[in-house]
């Protein structure tokens, strides 16, 4: 699975939230200033095209829905993302962000407690 630009990632997004649509429906879930609906219809083909949508007509309209899932595409990018930036290692992920004082002792403790209580 690609990697999505962010313009594919910003539509993609809506498609989840929304489930299945046309590119005027998604439209519509853009805030102002609102891309064009040529931008956004042409994005949707692109992401057809990629496998990340598919399409059916229904009358005049083309009705898009997704074919991958949000949580397929977060896991392959993240798995990506940890693999190219921290040698594979979720603890290195984690030291950076606290050194960078992106986290807290607190934040560090409730990821302590998800995983513990994950484990049973």
């Amino acid at each position: 699975m690609e990697k999505l630009s962010l313009q594919e990632e910003e539509v993609m997004q809506v498609i989840w939230q929304y489930g299945e649509g046309s590119v005027k429906t998604f439209l519509q879930e853009f805030s102002a200033p609102k891309p064009p609906y040529t931008t956004i219809a042409s994005t949707i083909k692109n992401l057809e095209k990629k496998g990340f949508v598919t399409s059916k007509l229904l009358g005049n309209t083309y009705i898009y829905s997704p074919n991958v899932s949000e949580e397929e595409y977060k896991q392959t990018f993240m798995q990506g993302f940890i693999q190219n930036y921290f040698n594979n290692s979720y603890k290195e992920m984690v030291n950076f962000f606290v050194k960078q004082k992106k986290l807290k002792p607190k934040d560090l403790q409730d990821i302590i407690n998800m995983i513990e209580n994950n484990k049973k």
